[in-house]
């Protein structure tokens, strides 16, 4: 069977997320899935021993994983999954091979669970932020997306809203638990650090 053509199906997807995202996407932009869930996947995928098919697949569904973004915002995944099913073939991938990296997209909804160790890699590297020192900076992306679409929140609201993330959130891989979870615990501080400090002052913004 040929190969894929990951390079082509690669191209393609950040092509559209260069020429289709709207500006306003200041969290889920080119540079999200090009800078950053892209190059995660790949290091939790050495990490894991994933190579081959698999790691191919997997790096599809990176690329493609936020490209719904182009259509709406709202269930972006399952308009991503709808692009991958309608221009994949044209890359060499087979409906077998299609319907796992929809499956892993979708498991990046925050209402799936990952089953599968590539659909747990995807999760873990799409969330990647959370254990880094790029926490506060790309928190504030998503808060500045979320304004720019109409919803806003006080600096209370919004950091008693990280603290419930970083609380709630949990990586599914020994790779990234090994890479981030100490971080991840630094920025729960940091974040429960700055919502004490809205708490004190009083409502507005930083």
């Amino acid at each position: 069977m040929n190969q894929p053509d990951l390079e082509g199906a690669r191209e393609y997807a950040l092509r559209r997320l260069e020429r289709e995202l709207v500006p306003s996407l200041f969290y889920h932009s080119l540079a999200h899935t090009r800078d950053e869930v892209a190059p995660a996947a790949e290091r939790l995928a050495a990490l894991e021993s994933v190579e081959g098919e698999q790691r191919l697949l997997l790096l599809t569904a990176a690329y493609y994983h936020d490209i719904g973004f182009v259509r709406q915002r709202h269930d972006h995944e399952s308009a991503s999954v709808s692009i991958a099913q309608e221009t994949l073939p044209a890359f060499g991938y087979s409906q077998a091979q299609i319907q796992t990296i929809g499956r892993m997209i979708m498991a990046t909804s925050t209402s799936r669970e990952p089953r599968t160790l590539l659909e747990k890699i995807l999760v873990d590297a799409d969330l990647d932020a959370l254990g880094t020192a790029a926490y506060h900076r790309r928190s504030m992306d998503v808060r500045r997306e979320m304004e720019a679409f109409g919803s806003t929140m006080s600096d209370e609201e919004w950091y008693r809203g990280q603290v419930e993330l970083l609380q709630s959130h949990r990586y599914w891989t020994q790779a990234a638990q090994r890479l981030h979870e100490a971080g991840k615990q630094r920025n729960l501080e940091l974040a429960r650090a700055r919502l004490e400090a809205s708490q004190a002052r009083p409502a507005g913004r930083e």
